[in-house]
């Protein structure tokens, strides 16, 4: 909002204190708005929160004549509950499951849905199975729906989304088969003080449908195509459908009850504990060798830098041409004139420094004459046109195929000592599938091979406790909550380097203010998530500015104070990243505005705020109001650049705000935030 001209400033998101108190006694309406629903709903066996048509008919009228059994219920670790509820056709065999868990200390509940052939012939068609198909109500007249843009490689990556909700559905679904590749599978229903934060759990190609009518909010949602027949034995399964119930001041009080809910039950914590905000150099070039990356890394050790993590990224095995189109990929062994003793030879090197170390596969991926292609044709998926006339899926639905994987790689990471496995994914796989689909059989390979894909991942943490998974797909493709209870992105986007396209190489603007988009709209959903940074300056170091980051200078002109200043930005607010999070300006991609966030600590009375003045900002003061700060408690606001410290009530803080200055466009604030004990 502009003020007066003389003033120039800008005062921007805000809330009244009050509302923001009321946050925090909220958790026990919330907690009884979901425990009435699960009970008067979810667990009831005659009103099922999924639908399907089974040979025609649908599931809403065939449920009430199958056999229903008791429902079965477990006390779980954690103050979990899980619940079992089974639906049995007579006649043909097909058994319909529904798993739930409840939350005792979150307003949350999940289920996946399940269908299995227990009869000795083939079913009649599956159709149209939904993991989530039910009514939300009352909704409140204006009900919008939030959501984000998934990754599409641009600075809109992760752009806010608001969709007003009618009578006509609202549907959603990614591109080619990976979740989060244009689409995201995560909503917030948001009736305005009151809402619902759902996701979809589905590293496949998923569909979701929203609409609003006659009070009620309906939501449906599944994999995007099922229209099958199960031969005997076989089990297909729905997306994972999580719920979270909120009665907060506004919807962004519901996204950090997302975050912490995310937080305390779904992030993977490799050795017990959260994953580090650490920080990444990476060796450059494809062609990586032993010798190199160790000295690689000894130049930065010899500067009295230590990263945290040596990554070495695509192309350590044999390649002819370049990482992509190469045989290693489908064989998944060290070059050996360039790694002659193998990666062991690095990571040991790494270990005795305290560090560790991040090694790059795509094993879905594989290529001409690699030992999958030439050894095992029967394993792999076929796209069948000429653009992947050289390329093949390996088939994770297939259990040969994906036992050989969990052996070879497992052992790959156990004898070469790697901590963190980087899996990629390049390729959108929705085509392959397809194409393996007889008409009657369509969906079932993707359902085989997602369940699969888990099945791996599963697999590795199994053998190899510890073990940290980063995410990535192209970027950030393939980010569902499935998926995310298993790894972490690392590398949250592609659109991050100085090689898009039209740049001749060098930095953009759109890629500084892209990346403060990125962090903008990511952490409104997750809490963890790393990048790369590839200039210099301050403003695009801090643009790119991640709980996990991948930092580094340009060895041809080398800038050792940019880079110590980097490391110093990153240890003053890593930490908070896992605090809740609060923009406190509107989203916008223009260059002629202010950015603004803030991360908050309660526990521990810290934070930080960062703000952008953009490259064509007229305004050299802008005013933001935090948010849930002590109103009672007094804060040190200090400026990381100048030192200069500013005291204040949280109180004042909310209410009036706290003043930015920035003499110049282009300037990146940094202001740590510490409650001062009383």
């Amino acid at each position: 909002m502009r003020l007066r001209p003389l003033f120039a400033a800008c005062i921007l998101i805000g809330v009244a204190l009050s509302l923001a108190r009321a946050d925090e006694n909220s958790l026990p309406a919330e907690a009884a708005a979901e425990r009435q629903w699960t009970r008067h709903s979810l667990l009831d066996l005659d009103r099922p929160v999924f639908s399907f048509r089974y040979d025609g008919i649908p599931s809403a009228q065939l449920l009430a004549g199958w056999t229903k059994a008791p429902v079965e219920t477990t006390a779980e670790s954690g103050g979990r509950t899980r619940r079992v509820l089974r639906w049995t056709d007579p006649r043909t065999g097909l058994e319909v499951r529904l798993e739930s868990v409840e939350y005792s200390d979150f307003p949350a509940v999940e289920w996946t849905v399940y269908a299995a052939n227990r009869g000795a012939a083939d079913t009649p068609l599956l159709e149209h199975f939904e993991g989530v198909d039910t009514r939300f109500g009352p909704a409140a007249a204006g009900t919008i729906l939030r959501t984000t843009q998934g990754d599409n490689f641009s600075a809109h990556s992760y752009a806010p989304l608001e969709f007003p909700l009618g009578p006509e559905a609202r549907s959603f679904e990614p591109e080619g088969g990976r979740p989060t590749n244009g689409a995201w599978p995560y909503f917030n229903v948001d009736g305005g003080g009151r809402g619902l934060i759902v996701a979809l759990g589905w590293p496949g190609q998923w569909q979701a449908r929203f609409s609003a009518d006659h009070g009620a909010v309906r939501i449906v949602g599944g994999q995007e195509t099922t229209h099958l027949r199960l031969h005997p034995g076989e089990e297909i399964r729905s997306p994972l459908v999580a719920l979270l119930f909120w009665r907060r001041s506004d919807w962004i009080g519901a996204q950090n009850l997302w975050r912490r809910w995310f937080l305390a039950h779904n992030i993977p914590r490799p050795g017990g504990a959260l994953p580090p905000t650490d920080t990444m150099v990476c060796p450059p070039g494809l062609f990586t060798s032993a010798a190199g990356d160790i000295s690689f890394l000894n130049r930065y050790l010899q500067r009295g830098f230590r990263p945290d993590y040596l990554w070495v990224d695509a192309g350590w095995y044999p390649t002819q041409h370049d990482w992509f189109r190469a045989t290693g990929v489908g064989t998944w062994k060290p070059d050996p004139v360039r790694y002659p003793r193998g990666l062991r030879e690095v990571t040991d090197y790494v270990h005795q420094r305290g560090m560790k170390f991040v090694l790059w596969f795509e094993p879905e991926r594989v290529y001409r004459g690699s030992y999958l292609w030439n050894q095992h044709p029967d394993w792999l998926l076929n796209w069948g046109d000429a653009g992947h006339a050289d390329l093949r899926l390996l088939n994770l639905g297939n259990p040969a195929a994906r036992q050989w994987l969990i052996d070879d790689i497992s052992g790959f990471l156990e004898r070469e000592n790697i901590d963190v496995y980087r899996q990629d994914f390049n390729v959108d796989p929705l085509g392959a599938w397809q194409r393996a689909d007889a008409p009657d059989r369509q969906g079932m390979t993707e359902n085989l091979y997602v369940q699969g894909y888990l099945a791996y991942w599963d697999a590795l943490r199994q053998r190899r406790p510890g073990l940290m998974i980063d995410s990535c797909a192209s970027g950030g493709r393939r980010n569902d909550l499935e998926t995310l209870r298993r790894g972490v992105p690392l590398l949250r986007s592609d659109y991050q380097a100085p090689n898009l396209p039209g740049s001749d190489g060098a930095m953009t603007t759109d890629v500084f203010d892209g990346n403060q988009g990125h962090t903008y709209g990511l952490s409104l959903w997750v809490p963890f998530y790393g990048t790369g940074e590839y200039a210099d300056d301050i403003y695009s170091a801090r643009s790119h500015l991640c709980p996990w980051m991948g930092v580094g200078t340009h060895f041809d002109h080398p800038d050792w104070a940019a880079l110590r200043r980097q490391f110093a930005d990153h240890a003053a607010v890593a930490a908070c990243f896992y605090g809740d999070y609060y923009p406190l300006t509107p989203y916008d991609g223009t260059e002629t505005t202010w950015m603004a966030w803030e991360f908050y600590r309660p526990g521990s009375g810290e934070g930080d705020i960062q703000a952008f003045r953009r490259e064509n900002n007229a305004q050299t003061d802008c005013r933001v109001r935090l948010r849930g700060l002590d109103p009672r408690a007094r804060y040190a606001v200090t400026d990381v650049d100048t030192g200069a410290v500013r005291e204040a009530t949280g109180q004042e803080l909310m209410d009036r705000g706290l003043p930015l200055f920035a003499a110049a466009p282009r300037s990146a604030l940094i202001l740590t935030l510490r409650r001062i004990p009383s």
